[in-house]
């Protein structure tokens, strides 16, 4: 079969501007030009079917931030495969349960990542092709060896895609499927053309992907910046002071940050700041986690107003987006809705007026379910067929929504409900926090009541009178009974996206 490319394709790059940049690595320095993406992604996806991997088939990749990780996913994606991002940070068990749960035929790893195959490899029955970028071992071959043996075909028809599992902060990991129908090869899906039509991605698209790839926000971005025919900038690892660097070396045009590295950055020094030139940045986006009203604003009044900011999960059921002068205007609101309509609704099920907190629902999203968990997905839906990601949040009387927090980490004392992050805000604002979880732990007469786990900045010791002066700094500016009545020190533990892993905090102190 030959490749018919629509407009939107690396191969129609590859003729068009075969010596383009495609993708080049931070730190490493080097170029994978059009032609070789689409070369070597026609090999990998030559060798995968010419192993009984084919249309509609699955595989997993478990692999850090390279080169190697976009050719696996664009020979996924010409040959209709669905292939599944795992974070490497995982514990084996872990892995080992998507594998099964996604009914993995394939899967691609990178070297480091070895040591937990190996542990699990009774488990992986399932697996036809295993590939690695080390040394073979066992089922799995070398990667780079098989794509200096193995022909280019041309494929075509339908486009393959990606489906996420969920973060498993609040549980174990779910398969997403986004019901988008099958997308002719070579074209944008639906919610893809709307990215790249408000994002103005194009051939002088310059991206700079500073998370893992296996994060959904890294990996899409930068797959359709490839499909646009821009040039993706990957660091292999997030670093404050080369991301500059890297945007005035490489002319950067879009970058997309979470709140924890808009921090990092802000702690460098002036002259650090200073040094380079940032003025090549269109838009600068952020999401994933809120952002701490004081962080944002700093990072317009160093950067202009570029940054942009969404709200959307990997189901992709609804989205928003704000710029930077509608939120000067409203500041810490995510937006307006561009994909579906929001609805707030309350624990009786009845939509709230303006200014109540509540369920955030969409309607007329996209639609999507949790792959083999008919319970989990009817969960997400109400009966008038709107979805929500539990989160909760409440609008304005122009339909700007602002996130008090997610459900699952709701705080109720006495009857009344506290929202974690916004507590959080508050104490990150003391000049001893580098981080901070808030969460509610038991009380035998108020239900629960509220604790602060803090992670302190370096030098800093952590003594009662610090805690005490924390609450007393917390007190001054919200509410007491939102206030934490006690304070722990910990180092606090982050997914590489910055998601902050609530539900392992929450555990250590419900444990029995």
């Amino acid at each position: 079969m030959t490749d018919k490319p629509g407009t939107y394709h690396i191969a129609v790059y590859a003729k068009q501007a075969p010596d383009r940049p495609a993708v080049i690595m931070g730190s490493a320095g080097s170029t994978l030009t059009y032609r070789e993406l689409d070369n070597r992604s026609r090999k990998l996806a030559s060798y995968l079917s010419a192993n009984g991997i084919g249309k509609g088939d699955h595989i997993g990749i478990m692999m850090s931030n390279s080169e190697d990780y976009l050719i696996a996913c664009w020979a996924a994606q010409r040959l209709g495969l669905i292939y599944t991002p795992i974070n490497w940070h995982l514990a084996p068990t872990e892995t080992a349960y998507i594998l099964e749960n996604c009914d993995a035929k394939a899967l691609i790893i990178s070297d480091h990542a070895r040591p937990a195959v190996e542990i699990i490899s009774a488990s992986l029955h399932r697996i036809r092709v295993g590939l690695t970028t080390g040394a073979a071992f066992g089922a799995f071959r070398n990667l780079a060896g098989i794509l200096e043996r193995v022909d280019a075909t041309d494929f075509g028809h339908q486009e393959g895609h990606v489906m996420f599992y969920s973060s498993g902060t609040t549980g174990r990991p779910k398969g997403i499927v986004r019901k988008q129908g099958e997308i002719d090869w070579g074209h944008f899906a639906p919610h893809d053309m709307h990215l790249k039509n408000s994002y103005s991605l194009g051939q002088d698209t310059v991206y700079l992907v500073p998370a893992p790839l296996y994060h959904a926000a890294a990996l899409v971005w930068s797959m359709n910046v490839l499909r646009g025919g821009g040039t993706v900038i990957v660091m292999e690892k997030f670093d404050p002071l080369e991301a500059l660097k890297l945007i005035e070396a490489h002319q950067v045009t879009h970058a997309q940050f979470v709140p924890t590295m808009f921090i990092r950055m802000l702690r460098l020094s002036e002259n650090n700041r200073r040094e380079y030139s940032l003025s090549s940045l269109r838009f600068v986006l952020h999401a994933a986690a809120p952002c701490p009203i004081h962080i944002k604003k700093q990072m317009i009044e160093w950067l202009g107003p570029v940054i942009h900011e969404y709200y959307a999960g990997s189901e992709r059921n609804g989205q928003t987006t704000v710029d930077s002068a509608a939120w000067a205007e409203r500041p810490g609101t995510v937006g307006r809705a561009v994909v579906g309509q929001i609805h707030i609704v309350g624990e009786d099920g009845r939509e709230l007026p303006v200014g109540e907190d509540g369920l955030i629902y969409f309607s007329d999203g996209n639609a999507f379910e949790y792959y083999k968990d008919p319970a989990k997905t009817a969960s997400a839906f109400n009966e008038r067929g709107w979805s929500t990601l539990g989160d909760i949040g409440h609008l304005d009387a122009d339909g700007f929504l602002f996130i008090a927090d997610r459900r699952t980490d709701l705080i109720i004392c006495g009857g009344v409900n506290i929202y974690p992050n916004e507590v959080e805000e508050t104490l990150i604002q003391h000049p001893a926090v580098a981080d901070v979880a808030v969460i509610g732990v038991p009380n035998s007469e108020y239900g629960q009541e509220v604790k602060a786990v803090v992670e302190l900045h370096g030098g800093m010791t952590a003594n009662s009178r610090l805690a005490e002066d924390m609450i007393a700094f917390c007190r001054s500016r919200i509410a007491a009974y939102k206030c934490p009545k006690s304070i722990d020190f910990a180092t606090l533990p982050r997914l590489p996206n910055g998601k902050m892993l609530k539900r392992q905090i929450r555990d250590s102190y419900l444990a029995p």
